[in-house]
């Protein structure tokens, strides 16, 4: 299988996106059908839809679509981590319509002020929760927030994390200089993986000339069966179109071995998430 593992699915009319509220070229609703001709054309065939909104209702609704749409496969939800109850919460989402396909849970650290949010006690108790629900817990930071990421990851060994848009690194000398100290810390941990994802939106001018010094970092430090490659679509549509976005990550991957690259763009994923072919 070729898997894309991060991408976003959105209704307007259904629920709003503040996020979006400032940004007009993702003001609108973005679904499964628009997306599907250029999973063909890429030949992607299944996906891993990811939360976008820290909201109880999105995640029934997205696992609901796997029931009714073939290539979306997985979903990766949200649920409160500080919420005393998280553990009856997950098994409420797994008794859903499609809540076999829960693989695992986000929150955006991102939008926290605090650097160390990933530090709290709360929050790790709930990421242990979701550990011992069988779920993945993906990582969403910004570049400050990394090196409390990488702590909670070294920190947590019996929890299976996934690094979002490989940390959403500063694209800059001095920001790949600070980031390749972080990932060749967070490498030594078995128990995470890292989305090549994300990152055009980072770039500007020639994406792959600029992020081919990342991949390299990548490739050496995790290795491409710790590797998924994902669109962040329709993120992603700021800087790029789907079929760049793919043009772009085979790009970065054209000097792997057929098995290498086999495994960033559906191995990995279908071994960390779950997802049988």
């Amino acid at each position: 299988m070729r898997i894309d593992a991060h991408h976003h699915l959105w209704d307007l009319s259904v629920r709003d996106q503040p996020w979006t509220s400032d940004v007009p070229a993702l003001r609108r609703t973005f679904t499964a059908a628009e997306l599907r001709p250029a999973l063909e054309r890429n030949a992607i065939d299944a996906t891993v839809v990811v939360q976008t909104i820290a909201v109880p209702q999105e995640t029934p609704e997205l696992l609901a679509l796997t029931c009714t749409d073939p290539q979306v496969r997985a979903v990766v939800g949200w649920t409160d981590l500080t919420e005393p109850g998280i553990a009856d919460r997950l098994a409420e989402l797994r008794e859903q319509p499609g809540g076999s396909a829960l693989v695992g849970i986000r929150h955006g650290i991102q939008d926290e002020t605090d650097p160390q949010w990933p530090a709290r006690p709360e929050v790790r108790r709930g990421i242990t929760s979701v550990a011992a629900a069988g779920l993945v817990y993906d990582l969403l930071v910004r570049p400050d927030q990394l090196p409390s990421a990488v702590r909670a990851v070294r920190e947590l060994p019996d929890v299976r994390f996934v690094l979002d848009h490989a940390g959403n690194p500063v694209v800059s000398p001095d920001g790949l200089v600070s980031w390749t100290a972080l990932l060749t810390d967070l490498a030594e941990c078995p128990n995470v993986t890292v989305k090549l994802s994300g990152l055009v939106t980072r770039t500007g001018g020639d994406p792959a000339a600029a992020l081919r010094p990342y991949a390299d970092v990548l490739f050496e430090t995790m290795g491409p069966d710790r590797l998924m490659y994902g669109s962040d679509w329709p993120v992603c549509l700021l800087a790029a179109e789907y079929d760049e976005v793919v043009a772009v990550a085979e790009s970065l991957t054209e000097e792997l071995s057929a098995d290498e690259r086999e495994a960033v763009f559906g191995t990995t994923a279908a071994r960390w998430y779950g997802i049988p072919s």
